[in-house]
C-alpha cells in the first residue's frame, strides 16, 4: 500500500489510513491504488470482521487530485484526457469501498470535500468528531458533480437538499451534518474512544449475518418490495447454517448476550 496509505489489523478490525497530509489526504494516485490496495487486503483475511477508514493529521479527505490535474493540463496531455484519467482512478477507489464485503465505517474527524464526501459516502456508516466538515463543492473548482454524488446524495439527503448543497457549495458542520443524515452520530468529546466503543460494537456481531444484510440493504434500493423480500429470503436461508445463528437463538433462549464468532 505504501506510505499513502496504512494499514492494520487489531482484534478483527481492519483500519485503513488515508496518510497525506500534505494535501489533506487527497485521492492522489498513490492514495487511490492504495485504498485499492487494502479493499483488496481485507478480502482475503477471514480475520478482519469490520473495516474503518480514516484521514490523518485533521482532514478525512479533501477531495479530488486538483495538483495532478493541473500539472497535466500544463503539460502534453489534452484537458479532457487529464480529467478523465484522474476521474477513473478516483472513481475506482471509492466504488471499490462500497463494494467491500464487510462492514465499512467512516471516520470524519475533519474535512471531508468533493470526491473526499463521496468515500465517506461510500461506507455504510459515517462517525463525525466536532471537527468533521463535509461538502459538496464541486462548482467551487467550476465542475459538476463526480465520483458517485448523483448515487450517494440523493439516496443519503433527498433529492432537493442534494440539490442544494451542490448548488451552493455549503460547507457542512457536524451537527447539521447529522441533521441531515450524512453522519450517524456526532462525538463532541473522546472521540476516538467513542467511536471504538460503537466499531467495537458491529465488529462483536455475527459477520456472515451483516454481510449478508448488507448485500441486501444495497440492492433493495434498486429492486421492488417483492424483489427485496425474495431475495432476502434466500439470503436468510444461507444465514441460518451459521454457527453464529445458533449461538444467537440459544443465548436467546438462555437470556444471556450471545458471543459471536464470525463463523
Amino acid at each position: 500500500m505504501g506510505e499513502a496509505v496504512t494499514y492494520e489489523v487489531d482484534a478483527g478490525v481492519a483500519t485503513i489510513t488515508l496518510n497525506a497530509p500534505a494535501v489533506k489526504n487527497a485521492l492522489t494516485e498513490s492514495v487511490a491504488t492504495g485504498i485499492m490496495a487494502a479493499i483488496e487486503a481485507v478480502e482475503d483475511d477471514d480475520s478482519v470482521r469490520t473495516v474503518v477508514l480514516r484521514g490523518s493529521e485533521g482532514a478525512f479527505c479533501s477531495g479530488g487530485d486538483i495538483n495532478a490535474m493541473a500539472e497535466r493540463m500544463n503539460g502534453d496531455v489534452p484537458l479532457y484526457e487529464a480529467v478523465r484519467r484522474i476521474h477513473e482512478l478516483t472513481s475506482r477507489a471509492i466504488q471499490r469501498v462500497y463494494e467491500c464485503r464487510l462492514p465499512t465505517i467512516a471516520l470524519l474527524d475533519g474535512i471531508a470535500f468533493g470526491a473526499g464526501a463521496n468515500l465517506a459516502l461510500a461506507c455504510d456508516i459515517q462517525l463525525a468528531s466536532s471537527n468533521g466538515k463535509i461538502s459538496f463543492g464541486f462548482r467551487n473548482v467550476g465542475l459538476a458533480v463526480d465520483t458517485g454524488t448523483s448515487y450517494f446524495l440523493v439516496r443519503t439527503v433527498g433529492l432537493n437538499v442534494a440539490k442544494e448543497l451542490v448548488f451552493t457549495g455549503e460547507i457542512i458542520d457536524a451537527d447539521r451534518a447529522l441533521e441531515l443524515g450524512l453522519v450517524n452520530h456526532v462525538y463532541h468529546e473522546s472521540f476516538d474512544e467513542q467511536a471504538t466503543q460503537f466499531i467495537q460494537q458491529i465488529a462483536e456481531g455475527p459477520t456472515v449475518a451483516l454481510e449478508t444484510s448488507k448485500r441486501a440493504l444495497n440492492q433493495g434500493i434498486e429492486q421492488s418490495l417483492h424483489q427485496a423480500m425474495t431475495r432476502e429470503a434466500a439470503h436468510q436461508a444461507a444465514v441460518f447454517a451459521t454457527d453464529d445463528h445458533v449461538e444467537g437463538a440459544t443465548a436467546f433462549m438462555e437470556r444471556r448476550d450471545p458471543e459471536f464468532t464470525g463463523e
